[in-house]
């Protein structure tokens, strides 16, 4: 999905603040399909049906995203990935304990059920999950744009949403005030558990993206 251009986008110099109902709705419509893809993959790697609801695709004030996975305490898995090439900016997975002990459950057979159970071979297990799901999101956006994005291994830790959020926040906080935050329900035949995916993109990235779906 390589993007032959100079990269250099003029017609709109907007903050995230600053876009309008149009490109917010194109935007829903990147995640809706990411996440379409996203189902897809994980039940490929599963070899099971995995169902999804329509996801919530909404731009997030930072402030609010904590809240919105259960308040800056709650503990949780993040799943951080670096994007480069012609998209510079970051994805991040949120994943509550019963979303990720399902599929860890499922994968490994065992019954995780606490973050003490977790050994190497679990985060390592989550990581690849992360990978798969952020593979299906960049697709998406690569498809739909032309753009050629790399990603970075992923990096898994366990913490409080605050403390994981902040490191996105410190690099790309500068840029506006809000995120592209995608609230996922998925079903397995047994459990129905929540995810979350948020996109932090330089401007220029964005504006960028925006171009060359004919949008700036």
């Amino acid at each position: 999905y390589r993007f032959s251009g100079d990269g250099k986008v003029d017609s709109m110099n907007a903050r995230y603040e600053d876009l309008s109902d149009i490109h917010i709705d194109v935007l829903r419509e990147i995640g809706n399909i990411g996440a379409g893809n996203a189902a897809t993959a994980l039940s490929v790697m599963l070899g099971q049906p995995i169902d999804m609801t329509l996801p919530k695709v909404n731009l997030l004030e930072f402030n609010k995203v904590a809240d919105a996975v259960g308040g800056p305490e709650a503990v949780t898995y993040g799943v951080l990935l670096n994007l480069s090439g012609d998209v510079d900016g970051m994805i991040m997975f949120l994943l509550n304990k019963d979303f990720a002990h399902l599929i860890l459950n499922i994968l490994m057979g065992g019954n995780y059920s606490s973050f003490d159970e977790m050994d190497e071979l679990a985060l390592s297990a989550i990581q690849e999950v992360g990978n798969i799901l952020s593979a299906a999101y960049v697709k998406s956006i690569a498809e739909l744009t032309g753009l050629f994005i790399n990603v970075s291994v992923p990096e898994v830790n366990i913490d409080m949403a605050g403390a994981l959020l902040s490191v996105p926040i410190i690099k790309f906080g500068t840029i506006g005030d809000k995120v592209l935050f995608i609230e996922e329900n998925f079903q397995s035949s047994t459990q129905s558990v929540m995810s979350h995916m948020i996109l932090f993109a330089e401007m220029q990235s964005l504006n960028l993206m925006l171009s060359k779906l004919g949008l700036a």
